[in-house]
């Protein structure tokens, strides 16, 4: 069963429960002016969690500010992050706790992600989903994206961001990049507003087709992070998904110092066009290569759009070879199946190392001997080959193929 917002002005719902729901609860709360807190609560690890779940119920609702109220749980193995989210959003559903809320017990941050670091993968994780958020890490994307956008019913963003807000603090995802896709501006501002002071590590923006998108976006996130006196970098990486997007992509590129990187959605600007998306990507090879251009005339990494496909392995492999070789660095996946694909795709080959190492060798006992010239054998090497090797090797060391 899904959560409904109850048309009661008193009453609110939020979450899932049924046979097939893992990792969530279902939470329906009703104000009331006195007679303090009532809680009944239906649990299959009652027996070993009830206690617990109950504590931390009467808590979340002490946090908030809630004095009297009943409140129903149906829990399918919710862990403390999805709890407090649940009652949180079911609150203020009913009315109640509009500007609170609860904090969940905070997992130390990671170190702060760098602006160049290693996006070849980046897993989509719907985020109004818990039981995805889990073992994300496990996989071993390099960055994971808690999605707000498609993946989440409309019905549902409220809920949604509330959870991911929680995610972010209390969630570990390793080693993976904490990515957060937020919704169309101006709706996604108030993702902004929830998500921002829990530190992502870089903010996708959808549907961008302005540069004026971004300078707003990076100023909302510049004045929650202001707010909270935090001075970690959060990035951004504008989504491209119309032709007019794609047409002021070097504009977008470079509206901010905060934009790392530069993506394509390819569904909505296939659609924008009018034409069918197929494996090939013959109808897309001008819209890719404009972003790989103005990524690169920004200075920003150019990140691929998905692959549709999950059962399609050599598809999706034929499909990231064809990314690397235009000059993308990373794409985004749907599932975690794709994810050692994308890596091997992405992935120099043994001879294009070998010879990366020579060029780079050569460069260095050039410089040693305070030549201006790098000669490798009886042939000499361009500057803009020594500079493509260095990069070559550089990228081949952050991906362990080079110890």
């Amino acid at each position: 069963m899904s959560s409904v917002e109850v048309r009661a002005a008193n009453c609110g719902e939020a979450g899932h429960w049924g046979k097939d729901v893992r990792s969530d609860l279902h939470v329906a709360f009703e104000s009331r002016e006195r007679g303090g807190v009532e809680i009944s609560l239906e649990s299959r690890v009652a027996p070993y969690y009830g206690s617990a779940i109950l504590e931390q119920t009467r808590q979340v609702l002490a946090g908030i500010g809630i004095k009297h109220g009943r409140v129903v749980i149906h829990d399918e193995g919710a862990l403390p992050f999805t709890i407090g989210a649940r009652i949180e959003a079911a609150t203020r559903r009913g009315g109640m706790a509009a500007g609170k809320s609860w904090q969940a017990e905070a997992h130390p941050l990671p170190p702060a992600s760098s602006k160049e670091r290693l996006r070849r993968s980046r897993l989509y994780l719907p985020g109004s989903e818990p039981k995805y958020f889990i073992n994300a890490a496990l996989h071993g994307p390099d960055a994971v994206i808690l999605d707000l956008e498609d993946s989440v019913h409309r019905s549902e963003k409220d809920a949604a961001r509330i959870l991911v807000r929680n995610a972010l603090r209390a969630v570990d995802f390793g080693a993976c990049e904490r990515m957060v896709r937020i919704n169309q501006l101006p709706l996604g501002l108030e993702d902004l507003a929830e998500v921002v002071g829990e530190s992502p590590d870089l903010i996708l923006i959808p549907k961008v087709e302005r540069a004026e998108q971004v300078v707003e976006a990076d100023r909302a996130i510049g004045e929650i992070k202001a707010r909270n006196g935090n001075k970690r970098a959060v990035w951004i990486m504008p989504i491209l998904e119309s032709a007019l997007g794609i047409e002021n992509a070097f504009a977008i590129a470079s509206a901010s110092e905060n934009v790392a990187a530069l993506t394509i959605g390819l569904e909505d600007y296939t659609a924008d066009l009018g034409v069918v998306k197929t494996t090939e990507g013959r109808e897309s090879q001008y819209a890719r290569a404009r972003v790989v251009n103005a990524a690169r005339a920004a200075g920003v990494q150019a990140i691929d759009s998905v692959f549709g496909d999950v059962g399609d392995m050599e598809g999706l492999r034929r499909w990231g070879e064809a990314s690397r070789a235009m000059g993308f660095e990373g794409m985004g996946c749907i599932h975690p199946g794709q994810i050692r694909v994308i890596h091997e795709a992405f992935r120099p080959t043994g001879a294009e190392i070998q010879k990366a190492q020579r060029i780079v060798a050569a460069f260095e006992e050039a410089q040693s001997k305070g030549l201006a010239v790098v000669s490798l054998g009886s042939k000499m090497i361009d500057p803009p080959v020594v500079l493509r090797a260095l990069k070559l090797v550089e990228r081949a060391k952050a991906m362990g193929a080079i110890l």
